[in-house]
């Protein structure tokens, strides 16, 4: 079988052809960081904009590359939620012509659902289930029970800021440029780097709690690199000042981000341990989304899956990213399960669960 994914729910405009849910015959990634680093964050108005203009070149590369004409396509699978509502309806929309014009069947999935499956893509063995699946990216931190590809139950989620917007919060604060991931997670592996030259808060919320805080985090470095602000002037009192930070060196930067890194990462793993703990029967830890790229992400959670007698599967560093290949394949397994959507499939910018 083979099906084309579209996904355009942030910033990126892709298209890829899969085949028999694991096999990637193309995919497709149109960017747009350059354009949205000057703001510092995706600028959704412009987002949309330009997903306008690259759907249709970015979907005839993926078809050509494929080798495939859009005859031999079985399907057409969309990522329509969560994400930014405008960036969605180009893909959406796209998807639903070609499924009325083509007459093929229509598949909408969950974008975040779809980057716990993006380890399997031209994978040799795949994850066993029940597994402990966890989405790191921009716009979510969530951990879930998987039961099947296709099965999740949400176990814990942010409460306030996502891992990947906390790390671009960090590189603004830092004067690094957007997006600010690489760019800590570089400076954190200089050899010199000292990663507690700052003992950051580390978010456990309740002692048996399985979700994620990470603006504490963000004000703990701001205060670090900035100063903390004067305290409120008392009736009566002289005002007090408070202390300077110290200069924000090259060395203090590099230091400033590991620290911050360690915290960051730290947070997930406690929070990984307790999910393992309460569920003893799961055997796999699958991790998707753009920080599953970060370097101690990786080191931690195969240091944690080890201890845990658990195998540990992230995705190739291409597919970690907002891809259409994670869409297209998992809306394939569910296709295949009996799936399928008419064209009232609605942009959500909300996930399911």
């Amino acid at each position: 079988m083979i099906v084309l994914g579209i996904e355009s729910s942030c910033d990126e405009t892709a298209a890829a052809v899969i085949e028999d849910s694991t096999i990637v015959r193309s995919s497709v990634v149109a960017s747009q960081t350059e354009t949205h680093a000057e703001y510092g964050g995706v600028v959704p108005e412009i987002a949309s904009r330009l997903h306008e203009i690259n759907i249709l070149p970015v979907l005839k590369q993926a078809i050509d590359e494929a080798g495939v004409e859009l005859e031999h396509i079985d399907a057409i699978v969309v990522g329509h939620r969560p994400g930014l509502v405008g960036s969605l309806l180009v893909g959406l929309s796209a998807a639903k012509a070609l499924s009325w014009s083509l007459n093929k069947p229509l598949i909408g999935v969950d974008h975040v659902h779809a980057h716990l499956y993006a380890p399997f893509l031209d994978a040799q063995d795949g994850p066993t289930f029940p597994a402990l699946g966890l989405v790191i990216s921009g716009g979510h931190t969530s951990l879930y029970r998987m039961d099947s590809p296709t099965k999740l139950t949400r176990l814990g989620a942010t409460i306030d800021d996502a891992i990947g917007e906390a790390f671009d919060k960090a590189a603004s604060i830092l004067d690094l440029p957007y997006p600010g991931g690489p760019h800590i997670d570089k400076l954190a592996q200089d050899p010199d780097a000292n990663d507690r030259l700052v003992d950051f808060p580390i978010s456990r919320l309740r002692k048996d709690s399985l979700d994620f805080s990470y603006s504490g985090l963000k004000t703990a470095l701001l205060y670090a690199a900035k100063g903390k602000p004067n305290p409120p002037k008392l009736p009566g009192k002289p005002q007090r000042i408070a202390e300077p930070a110290p200069e924000l060196t090259t060395d203090r930067v590099r230091d400033l981000a590991a620290s911050f890194q360690r915290a960051a990462v730290r947070a997930l793993t406690i929070k990984a341990q307790r999910a393992l703990d309460t569920n003893p029967d799961l055997t796999s830890i699958i991790i998707g989304g753009g920080v599953s790229a970060n370097t101690r992400v990786r080191s931690e959670f195969a240091k944690l899956a080890q201890d845990n007698d658990c195998s540990l599967h992230i995705p190739e560093m291409k597919y970690c990213v907002d891809n259409a290949a994670m869409i297209g394949a998992l809306g394939s397994v569910m296709f295949e399960a009996g799936h399928c959507d008419d064209l009232t499939l609605a942009a959500t910018p909300t996930t399911a669960c």
